[in-house]
């Protein structure tokens, strides 16, 4: 068993340019179901609802990109002046350093060491870009195709699925277990996009007030990086940290942006997300950062994305196919 595990991932892992796109439309796709079938509602046939949802996707992610790429771009010409941008505005940390450095003297630690000096690498972004990207369009177009395919044909598939079955308990088994997975990605992509939206709009309105430079696409980068849960804030947060520094006037008032969103992401994760998402999916945070973990290192970016919707969908065949047997109590005479 544990051979075939280890194939099987090393097969994921060696055809990620297969496997990845075609995962990917499975998913999204599962989760743009039920908008196909409220067009149906509307007598429109499902081919065209497919192709137009995913028309629609591909212009909010083209939205998203176009504000994001601006700053950017921007801050990618700059990074040889960030290094002594940096270090002027952190010169308040030279005298804890400095003391530090005594202590180490006092304690016969090693010798002291020269300061530092911060310096930014000069990259030639451009080249390695394209090179990215060339191998990248290929996997592109195969999810776009897959994914109109996909949310055209889901009914005949999920029909196919369940006639696979001989046995009537087998079959209804298959049909909720189909059903419970289109519900659960469907109401997860639904919240977790609104509940972003909102997430980047108030953080673009926090940056605006601390006087950060381009808060639309700051926010709008906070929306798209909250799509990775845990690791995504956490990105954020040291973006804000790093933009707030260089551009601001004081060391101050260049984290009262990064303090805000903190705040932001707080009540966001803690309060706002479980409320409205429920019990239902409701994940368990480590289990949540486990499958970021392996995801990405299997996948990459793409694979911490896909990492809850994945969980959600192995927690649904757990509780069908694994069910809990609780123990039963005897009678009480």
């Amino acid at each position: 068993m544990s051979l075939l595990l280890i194939f099987l991932i090393g097969l994921l892992y060696v055809g990620k340019p297969f496997f990845l796109p075609i995962v990917t439309a499975f998913v999204v796709g599962t989760m743009l179901s039920p908008v196909a079938s409220l067009f149906e509602r509307w007598r429109v046939p499902r081919g065209v609802s497919a192709v137009l949802i995913v028309l629609a996707g591909l212009a909010g992610v083209t939205f998203m990109i176009g504000l994001i790429s601006v700053p950017l771009i921007e801050w990618t010409n700059r990074l040889p002046e960030l290094g002594s941008v940096l270090r002027d505005k952190l010169h308040v940390l030279d005298k804890p350093v400095a003391m530090w450095r005594q202590v180490q003297s006092a304690l016969g630690g090693a010798e002291t060491l020269a300061p530092a000096t911060i310096q930014m690498p000069k990259i030639d972004w451009m080249q390695p870009t394209f090179e990215f990207l060339s191998p990248t369009l290929t996997e592109i177009m195969l999810f776009l195709v897959t994914l109109v395919l996909f949310v055209a044909s889901w009914r005949g598939l999920r029909r196919a699925l369940v006639m696979l079955f001989a046995g009537r308990d087998a079959r209804l088994r298959t049909l909720r277990i189909l059903n419970e997975i289109e519900d659960s990605l469907g109401a997860y992509l639904l919240t977790v996009t609104v509940i972003n939206l909102v997430y980047g709009a108030a953080t673009g309105l926090i940056c605006a007030l601390a006087g950060m430079p381009n808060p639309a696409g700051l926010g709008a980068l906070a929306a798209a990086l909250n799509f990775i849960p845990i690791i995504g804030p956490f990105v954020m947060f040291l973006i804000l940290c790093v933009v707030g520094i260089v551009t601001m006037p004081t060391l101050g008032t260049g984290l009262l942006a990064a303090l805000g969103f903190a705040c932001l992401t707080f009540i966001e994760g803690h309060f706002i997300t479980p409320a409205i998402i429920g019990r239902r999916l409701a994940l368990n945070a480590l289990a949540v950062f486990i499958a970021i973990a392996f995801w990405t290192w299997l996948w990459g970016p793409m694979g911490a994305f896909l990492a809850s919707p994945l969980l959600i969908v192995g927690l649904v065949l757990k509780e069908h196919l694994l069910p809990d047997n609780a123990p039963q109590l005897p009678d009480s005479h």
